[in-house]
Protein backbone atom coordinates (compact mmCIF):
# COMPACT_ATOMS: atom_id res chain seq x y z
CA UNK A 1 0.00 0.00 0.00
CA UNK A 2 1.32 3.27 -0.98
CA UNK A 3 1.40 6.02 1.56
CA UNK A 4 -1.05 9.08 1.93
CA UNK A 5 1.70 11.56 0.85
CA UNK A 6 2.49 9.40 -2.49
CA UNK A 7 -0.64 9.46 -3.35
CA UNK A 8 -1.29 13.48 -3.03
CA UNK A 9 1.85 14.32 -4.47
CA UNK A 10 0.75 11.88 -7.27
CA UNK A 11 -2.49 13.56 -7.42
CA UNK A 12 -4.50 10.33 -6.63
CA UNK A 13 -6.43 11.77 -3.40
CA UNK A 14 -9.56 13.54 -4.24
CA UNK A 15 -10.97 13.70 -0.80
CA UNK A 16 -13.98 16.38 -2.49
CA UNK A 17 -14.70 13.88 -5.16
CA UNK A 18 -14.43 10.77 -2.98
CA UNK A 19 -16.01 11.98 0.12
CA UNK A 20 -20.36 10.41 0.26
CA UNK A 21 -22.27 11.47 3.46
CA UNK A 22 -23.24 8.82 5.75
CA UNK A 23 -26.45 10.00 7.10
CA UNK A 24 -29.37 8.00 6.90
CA UNK A 25 -31.30 10.65 5.51
CA UNK A 26 -28.67 11.44 2.48
CA UNK A 27 -30.02 9.21 0.06
CA UNK A 28 -33.87 10.29 0.62
CA UNK A 29 -33.41 13.81 0.73
CA UNK A 30 -31.22 13.50 -2.90
CA UNK A 31 -33.96 12.05 -4.24
CA UNK A 32 -36.25 14.66 -3.29
CA UNK A 33 -33.78 17.04 -5.02
CA UNK A 34 -33.83 15.22 -8.33
CA UNK A 35 -38.05 15.25 -8.29
CA UNK A 36 -38.16 18.62 -6.99
CA UNK A 37 -35.99 19.82 -9.78
CA UNK A 38 -37.69 17.81 -12.62
CA UNK A 39 -40.91 19.24 -11.63
CA UNK A 40 -39.30 22.51 -12.20
CA UNK A 41 -38.17 21.46 -15.56
CA UNK A 42 -41.68 20.11 -16.42
CA UNK A 43 -42.97 23.83 -15.59
CA UNK A 44 -40.31 26.22 -16.52
CA UNK A 45 -39.75 27.27 -19.99
CA UNK A 46 -36.34 26.61 -20.99
CA UNK A 47 -35.09 30.03 -21.05
CA UNK A 48 -36.65 30.04 -16.92
CA UNK A 49 -35.28 26.30 -16.00
CA UNK A 50 -31.85 27.55 -17.82
CA UNK A 51 -31.63 30.70 -15.35
CA UNK A 52 -32.71 28.05 -12.12
CA UNK A 53 -29.66 26.28 -13.29
CA UNK A 54 -27.48 29.07 -13.24
CA UNK A 55 -28.66 29.78 -9.60
CA UNK A 56 -27.97 26.34 -8.39
CA UNK A 57 -24.87 26.49 -10.00
CA UNK A 58 -23.53 30.04 -8.06
CA UNK A 59 -24.77 28.06 -4.70
CA UNK A 60 -22.86 24.71 -5.63
CA UNK A 61 -19.98 27.74 -6.40
CA UNK A 62 -20.83 29.59 -2.90
CA UNK A 63 -21.21 25.36 -1.42
CA UNK A 64 -17.87 23.90 -2.51
CA UNK A 65 -16.07 27.67 -1.37
CA UNK A 66 -17.40 26.80 2.08
CA UNK A 67 -16.00 23.19 1.99
CA UNK A 68 -12.81 23.76 1.42
CA UNK A 69 -12.79 26.21 4.14
CA UNK A 70 -13.97 23.79 6.28
CA UNK A 71 -11.50 21.09 5.20
CA UNK A 72 -8.64 23.27 5.22
CA UNK A 73 -9.57 24.40 8.98
CA UNK A 74 -10.32 21.21 10.14
CA UNK A 75 -6.88 19.79 8.72
CA UNK A 76 -4.86 22.77 10.53
CA UNK A 77 -7.06 21.71 14.03
CA UNK A 78 -5.82 18.68 13.40
CA UNK A 79 -2.18 19.21 12.56
CA UNK A 80 -2.30 21.71 16.31
CA UNK A 81 -3.60 18.88 18.06
CA UNK A 82 -0.57 16.82 17.00
CA UNK A 83 1.22 19.45 17.57
CA UNK A 84 -0.07 19.93 21.15
CA UNK A 85 0.08 16.04 21.52
CA UNK A 86 3.71 15.92 20.99
CA UNK A 87 4.85 19.05 23.08
CA UNK A 88 3.41 16.26 26.19
CA UNK A 89 0.86 18.31 28.08
CA UNK A 90 2.11 21.92 27.07
CA UNK A 91 0.22 24.67 25.96
CA UNK A 92 0.19 25.64 22.10
CA UNK A 93 -3.17 27.19 21.55
CA UNK A 94 -2.69 29.00 18.34
CA UNK A 95 -5.20 32.33 18.53
CA UNK A 96 -7.03 32.66 15.18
Amino acid sequence: MKSIIEALYQGRLHPNEDIVPSHPEYLHLSQQATAQLDQWRSRLSKDEFCELEEYFDLCDSINSMQIEAAFSYGFKLAGNLMIEVMHKGEETVVET
